[in-house]
């Protein structure tokens, strides 16, 4: 599933690919159900092949597991985490890695950063281990921890005819053009709410760009303005090339999950990743209010 071909799977594994194959029939022959469609663009699971490969990936899992789990009892303080983080918390994930590295050098760190979308994907697919992200999905069995606060904000060049207004309404920054992520981000859903009650305003929510930085880049061509992390602009902020607009009800206060799927066996490695995010993983934050003590009130 994961290449999509037998030829692709097969130099993945080191194997030739009629080898693979040949596995491959014999595991729909013992099981008597055919687990891939051969189409033109490559190998597509059936219901029963998806079964299949959700129960390989658990056992994938669980044999790594082992491995921590029989270095934990011989008192070896190391494993492996993959962490998976959506792509506006890799403005501090590097620093959340350095802090835990400090305490367990020893334990190897994989970083996975993609969109909300993507790294629910990953969830899914037990390809990672635990994800940091904004709003945990409903349609996952999860265990979810708050580890810090996540402040939003709208951001203009500092040019912008409102960068020096005071207590701006919530029906006249909606008359400004928004620069905004795709469908389903964090962010963008959190903008949506916040504007949800203008009649027909979420009907051209704006122009949708790809990532926070290119966003960035746009609001300080003066293209429009958007609604951010204030985690992803402390560069910006303090050299001025961007300005937090002083809307009335902002920042809006959400706050960072750490995520478990509910059918994960914690490793030793996750047990202690976790444990760290509870003790310190706010500290690892922007400290927002130290920088811009003036939104404290909001």
């Amino acid at each position: 599933m994961k290449h999509g071909t037998i030829a692709a799977a097969a130099n993945a594994l080191g194997l030739t690919p009629p080898a693979v194959t040949i596995q491959l029939k014999l595991i729909e022959e013992d099981a008597n159900i055919i687990l891939f469609d051969r189409t033109n663009e490559g190998l597509r699971p059936t219901i029963a092949g998806l079964a299949f490969l959700d129960a390989a990936q658990m056992i994938e899992e669980r044999l790594r597991l082992l491995d921590d789990e029989i270095d934990a009892i011989k008192g070896v303080r190391v494993g492996s985490l993959t962490l998976g983080v959506v792509s506006t918390a890799k403005y501090f994930a590097p620093q959340l890695m350095a802090t835990f590295k400090k305490e367990h050098p020893d334990i190897a760190i994989k970083l996975a950063i993609g969109n909300r979308a993507e790294t629910i994907a990953s969830l899914k697919n037990h390809e990672v281990d635990i994800a940091l992200m904004g709003r945990p999905p409903k349609d996952i069995p999860l265990r979810s921890s708050v580890f810090g606060d996540h402040p939003l904000v709208v951001i203009a060049a500092p040019d912008h005819p409102l960068a020096k207004s005071r207590d701006i309404t919530k029906e006249r920054i909606a008359q400004e053009h928004f620069l905004v992520r795709e469908p389903g981000s964090g962010t963008r859903i959190s903008l949506e709410i916040f504007l949800s009650e203008l009649p027909g305003r979420l009907d051209d929510l704006g122009t949708e760009m790809s990532s926070n930085e290119t966003i960035k880049q746009a609001v300080m061509a003066g293209l429009g303005i958007a609604f951010i992390s204030a985690h992803t602009i402390a560069l910006e902020l303090e050299v001025r090339k961007l300005v937090m607009l002083d809307v009335i009800g902002m920042p809006i206060r959400r706050q960072w999950f750490s995520v478990v799927r509910t059918d994960r066996v914690l490793s030793p490695a996750m047990r202690a990743f976790q444990d760290f995010l509870s003790r310190k993983g706010a500290q690892c934050l922007p400290f927002f209010e130290k920088l811009y003590p003036d939104t404290a009130h909001r």
